[in-house]
């Protein structure tokens, strides 16, 4: 993120225009509805701003650009199609530190102005930084069409009740549960059909109703998939959007760690080889702890929770405390990596059956099913299998598998820092080795991966 975004209250303060043809008359029509009090200079003017000189709307000074001209300003804008006059005025405005927007010139802005969408008073704004505003726009087109128009209704009646549920739910935490529940039930649906007086009648019930001393915790355990954050459910991202403190592992990514709520409690729990930040026993009694005070946890792990995840461990512990909790699958690695490696798991002429191993090792050894590991016309797919790669290769040769049989190791798999290898048994770990892999990575073995140079379709970078 290059730059911050705010809102800027510029109702009644000073703001002036410098420029006097089309581009001026948007940024200006812009202004007018925050309100802002707006003088423009410029040596002549277009029919539209002059109409609105006659309406009162706005000041105009006849003049060309001076520096004294932005004194005491809040804002400036420059809508010139003169470039010198246009870095003059960014010149100034950053000498008396005043913020200042040059229109089409990035390099000369310390703002600039977003597609904005206006549901006031929900007003959202999209911004590409400068590089990209056509595309801005066609982002805010998409938007436009997911928000009816009379979704500013829902904050307006929501506004008038502020005060009341503060009065009736004494701390953040129980007030941003209750918008949430109220949020998501008809109390939306009515407002949007226009059964306002329905819908406030409604909402003082709810207030009037519900319990204030009711605090009770949840743990919501959430499949983060293998990466991508594209690849999250729906449900995943709205439980993500509604926990108070989120308990991540190391294989979550960074851009699905983004979509969590901002201002959740972060805690990291992720395991490595012979580093535990925190023992299976007390991540499982930490979630319950957790709600067991009143929070609403989420409990985010990457892939699926229940293959290879210990969710079940963590829900047994939740059950035996009467914790509630939520299980939102997500997609494994073996599929979403796979997939993203343009290798498919199973296929008619080459693999009827797939199996799903841990390689982790158990006392610094191995203890795999090799024979059926072993067997022909599958595909073997090893999680955290990188550290034993070498005897997990001679294991296979020694039970039967050819020494050619193709392998693949993906490292981070559908991320942009996906990378591939490509071996046979023979030659795969010091291939590995080579190429300085590191977690997280999955193997997938089997006459399946023949098939990437055809179906590569993720070209990363």
């Amino acid at each position: 993120m290059q730059a911050l975004p705010i809102f800027f209250n510029i109702q009644n303060r000073p703001c002036v225009v410098i420029g006097g043809g089309d581009v001026a008359t948007r940024k200006v029509t812009m202004l007018l509805k925050a309100s802002a009090a707006i003088t423009l200079y410029s040596p002549e003017i277009c029919h539209e701003l002059q109409a609105m000189v006659d309406d009162g709307k706005i000041v105009y000074v006849n003049a060309h650009f001076l520096p004294s001209q932005l004194i005491g300003a809040c804002m400036v804008i420059a809508a010139t199609d003169d470039e010198d006059v246009n870095i003059a005025v960014s010149e100034a405005a950053k000498a008396q530190n005043i913020p200042v927007n040059v229109v089409d010139a990035p390099h000369l802005c310390t703002f600039t102005m977003g597609s904005i969408i206006d549901r006031s008073p929900i007003v959202i704004a999209i911004s590409s930084e400068g590089n990209a505003p056509v595309l801005a726009r066609y982002i805010r087109a998409k938007i436009e069409t997911m928000l009816p128009a009379t979704y500013g209704r829902i904050a307006d009646i929501a506004g008038e009740f502020r005060e009341a549920v503060k009065t009736k739910f004494t701390n953040t935490q129980a007030r941003r549960i209750f918008w949430e529940s109220v949020l998501q039930g008809s109390f939306v649906e009515r407002v949007l059909s226009g059964q306002e007086q329905a819908a406030r009648e409604q909402l003082a019930d709810l207030i009037s109703d519900t319990d204030a001393t009711k605090n009770q915790g949840e743990v919501f355990l959430v499949g983060g998939g293998p990466g991508d954050p594209d690849l999250l459910t729906f449900r995943a991202l709205r439980l993500m959007q509604q926990c108070d403190v989120c308990v991540y592992d190391k294989l979550v990514s960074p851009e699905v760690m983004e979509l969590v709520r901002r201002d959740a409690e972060l805690i990291y729990v992720g395991k490595s080889r012979d580093q535990h930040t925190m023992p299976q026993e007390e991540i499982n009694e930490l979630l319950a702890k957790l709600a067991l005070q009143g929070k609403r946890v989420l409990r985010l792990k990457g892939g699926d929770p229940f293959i290879f995840g210990r969710g079940g461990e963590e829900i047994e512990t939740l059950m035996a405390h009467g914790v509630p909790f939520q299980v939102v699958p997500g997609i494994t690695a073996a599929n979403g990596v796979s997939s993203y490696a343009g290798i498919p798991l199973t296929h008619r002429d080459y693999a009827q059956a797939c199996l799903f191993i841990t390689g982790h090792l158990k006392d610094g050894n191995l203890d795999l099913d090799w024979v059926a590991m072993s067997r022909p016309r599958q595909t073997v797919v090893i999680y955290m299998g990188l550290v034993g790669l070498a005897e997990i290769c001679e294991k296979l040769i020694a039970h039967g598998v050819s020494a050619n049989m193709p392998v693949a190791v993906v490292q981070q798999g559908t991320t942009q820092r996906q990378r591939v290898v490509i071996a046979t048994l023979a030659d795969l770990a010091k291939k590995v080795e080579s190429a300085g892999m590191k977690p997280p990575c999955l193997t997938i073995i089997g006459e399946v991966v023949k098939l990437r140079d055809k179906l590569n379709w993720f070209n990363v970078g």
